[in-house]
């Protein structure tokens, strides 16, 4: 069952750029940022707020680290913008299962690695309304140690 919106992606040419705006205009600041290797992207994750279901809401920033990545060659088609949503999830395997059986395309036979340590995979964006959707299970939460 999907319970959030967990993050929305938006592309854009300079990151370093990008994530001043935010902090400027709206003082959103950057809760953790990686190089996602396989992706080929450099990404920020501003926090917006927390859920209730434990997880929490973010931006994630995307800037391409190669030219032959997705999100390079989406920017060079559409410009900077929002490239994706993303729905949070306990079960991302169960859930992209239910939703292939209803015949929406999933754009990865098994989950891959995503921002913080989640599991994550894309569904197809003609097959939701031109929206390219993903579905995200966070990373457990470690608890502190005592």
């Amino acid at each position: 069952m999907l319970t959030r919106i967990d993050h929305i992606g938006i592309a854009c040419f300079d990151l370093d750029k990008t994530v001043e705006f935010y902090r400027a205009t709206y003082g959103f600041e950057v809760f953790h940022s990686e190089v996602n290797e396989e992706q080929g992207v450099r990404e920020a994750m501003l926090k917006i707020n927390d859920t209730s279901d434990g997880g929490a809401s973010y931006l994630q920033l995307l800037e391409p680290t190669r030219e032959d990545s997705t999100v390079a060659k989406w920017l060079a088609k559409n410009g900077e913008g929002v490239h994706h949503i993303a729905f949070g999830t306990a079960d991302v395997d169960g859930d992209a299962a239910a939703i292939k059986d209803k015949g929406v395309r999933v754009l990865y036979e098994e989950p891959r690695r995503g921002s913080m340590g989640s599991r994550i995979t894309f569904l197809h964006p003609k097959d939701c309304h031109g929206v390219l959707t993903e579905l995200v299970t966070s990373a457990p939460v470690e608890s502190p140690e005592h």
